[in-house]
């Protein structure tokens, strides 16, 4: 009865251990980098504000902890604009502050009204280092392309982290 007991306790503090050590991301606000002639049109706009909310989704369905960062605390710690994506450091500095593992500084680079590029900076929050820097194309402004290049997004992220994601099958068109 005593060995049943000691290996029901060992059994639960594994299971909490392992939903303690969840992987913990924060995700913050993609910039828009534009480079053409029409630079921020509000299409552009909404499509790049729309990139966060779907990552999160993404990471949240693989499983990770997605820690929230209010948007008035990331531009106080942004010294103006891509200043997060090229300081770790920073970033790294806001993640900690809320907890995070991991923080995710992200960039919408339209270098031509064809394609765009989803850029995307891994930071470990506990030492400042750069995990990874990812890039994902989305050809055209369609909001299919743009959750397919966030799924990219997600997979390479995930390949570094923990790899338990899985994109969603590609969906059926119907004629």
């Amino acid at each position: 009865m005593m060995q049943k007991t000691l290996l029901s306790s060992l059994l639960f503090c594994m299971l909490s251990f392992n939903s303690l050590a969840q992987t913990r991301i924060a995700v913050l606000d993609f910039e828009l980098k534009d480079l053409t002639l029409a630079p921020g049109v509000p299409a552009e706009l909404q499509r790049t504000a729309s990139i966060k909310p779907l990552l999160e989704q993404e990471l949240a369905r693989a499983g990770y902890v997605v820690v929230a960062i209010p948007g008035q605390a990331q531009q106080a710690a942004n010294s103006g604009v891509g200043y997060l994506f090229d300081h770790a450091d920073a970033a790294a500095q806001l993640g900690k502050h809320y907890h995070a593992d991991y923080i995710l500084v992200g960039r919408l680079h339209k270098p031509s009204f064809l394609f765009a590029y989803l850029m995307g900076r891994l930071i470990k929050v506990a030492d400042g280092k750069l995990i990874g820097d990812y890039i994902s194309e989305s050809k055209g402004p369609n909001a299919s392309l743009t959750i397919k290049a966030v799924e990219s997004l997600t997979t390479k992220i995930d390949h570094d982290l923990d790899r338990r994601y899985s994109p969603p099958p590609p969906a059926k068109l119907v004629h």
